[in-house]
């Protein structure tokens, strides 16, 4: 079955490559990368130059600044190979690229209210699939953050038989399961539900589909959660 499902993803490379400019890099071992010169598919490695850029971030000390001029935009015109898939909440205060101090071309973001992804559909999963499958990027990063507001919506919808208004509703009850981890843990509520959302999102994209488990079982694909700080820029990692 191992092999079975490495042919299907080597089809599946073949006949994406032309639209992701990607071929030759995912699932061939190269540590090429369109974005930042040479990139290495080590998830520990990966993990560790986002939390480096973080630190720069939260001293002020940018370092990449030079890789966000429309040079360095035309550049990856041809093709894309990030290091780290980015789940994060669709907060306008959490930039990823910025948190991280990376550059164009270094991370694919994928964005959603709650950070959520169980039970989010296809167009979630795909994205973070494609992004590992076809452009070979070996770490995926839960991004959530205090004060988020869909988890809040979330425990006051579990405290309310009342509906939120339009498609919100359907959305904070996806991450309600996560209000009822929390549930008699010391400390403040909101952070241990918005912790809780994270683990939970960790695990079901270790467990989810036929891609992504195989690869975290291999230890090719690492998936971890962090946790953003709004005043002070830090990301903590969760165990």
């Amino acid at each position: 079955m191992r092999s079975l499902n490495r042919f299907s993803r080597r089809a599946f490379v073949q006949a994406t490559a032309l639209a992701s400019g990607a071929f030759g890099v995912a699932w061939s071992g190269t540590t090429r990368s369109f974005g930042s010169g040479v990139r290495t598919q080590d998830p520990d490695a990966v993990l560790a130059k986002l939390m480096e850029g973080n630190r720069r971030f939260v001293n002020g000390t940018p370092s990449l600044l030079s890789r966000r001029r429309p040079e360095d935009f035309a550049q990856l015109a041809e093709g894309q190979a990030p290091s780290a898939i980015i789940v994060a909440c669709a907060d306008s205060r959490v930039p990823p690229e910025l948190v991280f101090d990376q550059g164009v071309g270094d991370l694919f973001v994928v964005r959603v209210a709650g950070n959520h992804v169980t039970g989010s559909g296809p167009i979630v999963q795909g994205s973070i699939e494609f992004a590992v499958a076809v452009l070979g990027a070996r770490l995926i990063l839960v991004l959530g953050h205090d004060k988020c507001g869909a988890v809040e919506g979330a425990i006051a919808r579990s405290e309310s038989d009342e509906p939120l208004p339009g498609s919100i509703d359907a959305l904070v009850k996806i991450i309600k399961p996560a209000v009822a981890d929390a549930e008699g843990k010391p400390g403040d509520r909101l952070d241990n539900v918005i912790q809780a959302n994270i683990r939970r999102c960790v695990g079901s994209l270790k467990t989810s589909g036929p891609i992504l488990p195989e690869l975290v079982e291999s230890g090719e694909l690492k998936v971890v959660g962090g946790l953003y700080r709004l005043r002070s820029g830090t990301v903590d990692l969760l165990d």
